[in-house]
C-alpha cells in the first residue's frame, strides 16, 4: 500500500488547519440564516428519531429564542449607556447645586447614590411588569367561595341570554334558540311562565326597571314587549351541592347533557302574544334593553343598525347607524341616557341621548376581533369583551386607551358587572366562567367538573345583587342556566 511522505502529510495538516480557521471565521461573521443552516446540518448529522418537520420546527423556535435574547442584550447595552449618561448628568448637577468644588470622593458618593436609586427604580419596574406575566399562570386558591346552588333545565335548545328582574317578586329569565323565553323561580328551579310569541330564536331578555314587563329580541327581526304575572311557589328542600375547587377539570361528552324534554317547563302558564311588537329592522335582532326610566327601548340588529323606540307608541325615535358590520349587543347606562353598542367590525360605540335635541357618538377601536359585548358600570366605566380573547376596562372621561386589559385563553361572550362589588363575570367559549375585579386581577374560576358547571359554550352571565341564595347566573349552549352563590367578601379579602 502506498504511503504519504512526511512533507505531504505536513502540508495537508497545514491546509486543513487553514480550512478550519477560515470556517471558524465564516461562522463568526455569518448571518443568522447561515447559522440556522449550520445548526440544521449539525442536527441532521446526529442520530435522532425525530421527523424532519419536527426538527425544522425546533430549529426555527431556537432561532426565535436566540433573536429574542439578542434583542434583550442590545436593549440592556442601551440601558447601561443611559444609566451612565444619567449618572454623569446627576454628578454635574450636584456640583452646580452645591455651588462649590466637589471632591472626587464626593462625586463618587453622589454617583453611587444616584445609581442605587435608579437601580431600585429599574428593579421595581421590572418586578411590576413580570408580575403581570407570572400572575396569569398562577392558580386560583379560592376553594369555598363559589358554590353551585340550582340548575334550571327545560329549554330544548341552547340558551343565549339570562336576566334577573329588578322588581319583586325576583325571578330569573332565559332566552333560548328554541324560540321561547322562560321565567323561573330562583329558589325552586320551577318554570313559572313560558313566552312563545316569537317565531325565531330568542336572543335576549331584559326586564322593565319598575313593572312586570319583559323585553325580548328575536331572530324573527322583531323585539317584543310582554307582560307577565307570576306567583312564587314555596321553596322545597334541596340536596346540598358539594363545594368544588375552582381548578377541578373533567371533560364531558354529549351524552352527559341534560335532557330538556324531560323537565316540567311544558306545564307552566304560556303567554302567546306581546303587548307591543317593535318592527323596524331588516335583520336578526340580537339584543334589546330598556333606557333608564323604562319609557324607551333600544335594539341592536344584524342589519348594522340600532334603533331607539318609544315604548308607549312603538314608534321609531332614532335609527343609530355607523357600524360597518353586524351588531352583537347593546346596553344602557343604569342612571343616565347613554347607550353602548358593539359590533363585529371590532369597535363599540357610545351614544349620548342626555340632550333630547342631539345625540353625540363616540367610536372606540380597542379590539382586534368581534366585540361581543360592552356594558356600563354604575360609575364612569365601560367594560368590553371580544373574540380576540381580551376584556378591556375603559374610563368614560378618557376613552383613548383602556385603564385595564384582561387577557384570557378563550373568546369572551356576554359579560356582566356586579353593580355593588364591581366584579366582572366572564363567560367563555371553552365552557369556563371567570371572575375579575375592575383592575384586571383574577379572583376566581367557577367550578366545572363531572357534577358542576356548563358542558358547552357559556353564552351569558348576570349578577343579582340582592338575592340571598343566588347572586350570579350563567347560561350556555348546553340548554341550562345555573345559579351560583359567590362569597364576594371572601373574594375581595383574598384579593
Amino acid at each position: 500500500m502506498p504511503t504519504e511522505s512526511g512533507s505531504c502529510a505536513t502540508a495537508r495538516q497545514a491546509k486543513q488547519k487553514r480550512k478550519s480557521h477560515s470556517l471558524s471565521i465564516r461562522r463568526t461573521n455569518s448571518s443568522e440564516q447561515e447559522r440556522t443552516g449550520l445548526q440544521r446540518e449539525m442536527l441532521e448529522g446526529q442520530d435522532t428519531k425525530l421527523p424532519s418537520s419536527v426538527r425544522n420546527t425546533l430549529l426555527e423556535l431556537f432561532g426565535q429564542i436566540e433573536r429574542e435574547f439578542e434583542n434583550l442584550y442590545i436593549e440592556n447595552l442601551e440601558l447601561r449607556r443611559e444609566v451612565d449618561t444619567l449618572n454623569e448628568r446627576l454628578a454635574v448637577e450636584g456640583q452646580t447645586i452645591d455651588g462649590a468644588e466637589l471632591s472626587k470622593g464626593q462625586l463618587k458618593t453622589k454617583a453611587s447614590h444616584s445609581t442605587s436609586q435608579l437601580s431600585q427604580k429599574l428593579k421595581t419596574t421590572y418586578k411590576a411588569s413580570t408580575s403581570k406575566i407570572v400572575s396569569s399562570f398562577k392558580t386560583t386558591t379560592s376553594r369555598a367561595i363559589c358554590q353551585l346552588v340550582k340548575e334550571y333545565v327545560g329549554h330544548r335548545d341552547g340558551i343565549w341570554d339570562v336576566s334577573v328582574t329588578k322588581t319583586q317578586p325576583v325571578v330569573l329569565g332565559t332566552a333560548s334558540a328554541d324560540h321561547t323565553a322562560l321565567l323561573w323561580s330562583i329558589e325552586t328551579g320551577k318554570c313559572l311562565v313560558k313566552y312563545v310569541g316569537h317565531v325565531g330564536s330568542v336572543n335576549s331578555i331584559k326586564f322593565h326597571p319598575t313593572e312586570q314587563v319583559a323585553l325580548t329580541a328575536s331572530g324573527d327581526q322583531t323585539a317584543h314587549i310582554w307582560r307577565y304575572m307570576v306567583q312564587l311557589p314555596m321553596p322545597q328542600p334541596t340536596s346540598d351541592c358539594n363545594q368544588m375547587s375552582g381548578e377541578d377539570e373533567i371533560e364531558f361528552s354529549d351524552k352527559d347533557e341534560p335532557d330538556g324534554d324531560g323537565d316540567g317547563s311544558s306545564d307552566c302558564p304560556t303567554i302567546r302574544a306581546p303587548l307591543t311588537s317593535l318592527k323596524s329592522h331588516q335583520g336578526v335582532v340580537i339584543a334589546a334593553d330598556w333606557l333608564v326610566g323604562g319609557k324607551q327601548a333600544v335594539t341592536a340588529s344584524w342589519d348594522r343598525t340600532a334603533n331607539l323606540y318609544d315604548v308607549e307608541t312603538s314608534e321609531l325615535v332614532h335609527s343609530l347607524t355607523g357600524h360597518d358590520q353586524e351588531l352583537t349587543h347593546c346596553c344602557t347606562h343604569p342612571t343616565q341616557r347613554l347607550v353602548v353598542t358593539s359590533s363585529r367590525d371590532t369597535t363599540f360605540r357610545l351614544w349620548d341621548f342626555r340632550d333630547p335635541s342631539i345625540h353625540s357618538v363616540n367610536v372606540f377601536q380597542g379590539h382586534t376581533d368581534t366585540v361581543t359585548s360592552a356594558v356600563f358600570t354604575v360609575g364612569d366605566n365601560v367594560v368590553s369583551g371580544s373574540d380576540d380573547r381580551t376584556v378591556k376596562v375603559w374610563d368614560l372621561k378618557n376613552m383613548r386607551s383602556p385603564i385595564a386589559t384582561i387577557r384570557t385563553d378563550s373568546a369572551v361572550n356576554r359579560i356582566n358587572v356586579s353593580v355593588g362589588q364591581r366584579i366582572i363575570a366572564l363567560p367563555h367559549d371553552n365552557r369556563q366562567v371567570r371572575l375579575f375585579d375592575m383592575s384586571g386581577v383574577r379572583l376566581a374560576r367557577l367550578p366545572r367538573s363531572n357534577r358542576q358547571g356548563h358542558r358547552r359554550m357559556v353564552c351569558c352571565s348576570a349578577w343579582s345583587e340582592d338575592h340571598p341564595i343566588c347572586n350570579l347566573f350563567t347560561c350556555g349552549f348546553d340548554r341550562q342556566a345555573i345559579g351560583w352563590n359567590i362569597n364576594i367578601p371572601a373574594l375581595l379579602q383574598e384579593k
